[in-house]
């Protein structure tokens, strides 16, 4: 799997939608390798998408369309500044992956100097499962250098914050703590889902 996560200002939220679900309607079904998507906007009016494909190569190809041109000029229009892009061929699912059903999503990114230390956090998932049913799933992707996009999916956002203030044993946490030390969060109060 390849994950691209993309994210921007952006005010014009209602318009941003329309002009995302115009990209499903019309540009999905010729996006050959398209899985899927998270998107929605954090409390600071940024604009973040995590796209899923089958491969590097299958977003390129997208990327190449020129349809895709004409319709990210205008996904532009309507951002309030430029878009970053961070492009991840190492990707592992946490559970089944992320689910369409969640109520609540939180994105993380953060940097770590062993992302195969992370990835054996987020594979072995039998405790946290457990101690935090409210967790759907998710997916974790790494970018060459470190750099990580942590994408969790919970049932809704009450039972995440009450599952947050569960102290988990010390060995337990030492493994957290050491990833998402200096890490960014965003939520997603309103996070909406789409599937090929």
């Amino acid at each position: 799997m390849f994950i691209q996560m993309i994210q921007g200002p952006c005010t014009r939220q209602d318009e941003a939608h329309q002009v995302l679900d115009e990209w499903r309607r019309e540009l999905a079904p010729g996006a050959t390798g398209w899985l899927g998507g998270t998107y929605g906007f954090t409390d600071d009016d940024q604009l973040v998408a995590v796209v899923r494909f089958e491969s590097r190569e299958a977003a390129m190809a997208n990327s190449d369309r020129p349809e895709q041109g004409e319709w990210a000029a205008k996904m532009d229009a309507v951002m309030d500044g430029p878009m970053e892009f961070h492009d991840c061929d190492d990707v592992t699912l946490m559970m089944d992956g992320g689910s369409d059903d969640a109520g609540f999503v939180q994105i993380i990114r953060g940097r770590v100097d062993d992302p195969s230390r992370l990835k054996a956090m987020v594979a072995d998932t039998t405790m946290l499962h457990e101690a935090r049913p409210e967790i759907l799933g998710g997916t974790l992707a790494i970018e060459a250098d470190g750099s990580f996009i942590d994408t969790i999916a919970f049932t809704n956002e009450a039972d995440a914050r009450k599952g947050e203030q569960i102290e988990p044993p010390a060995d337990v946490r030492r493994e957290p703590d050491y990833a998402m030390k200096g890490a960014t969060y965003y939520d997603l109060h309103h996070p909406w889902f789409e599937s090929a």
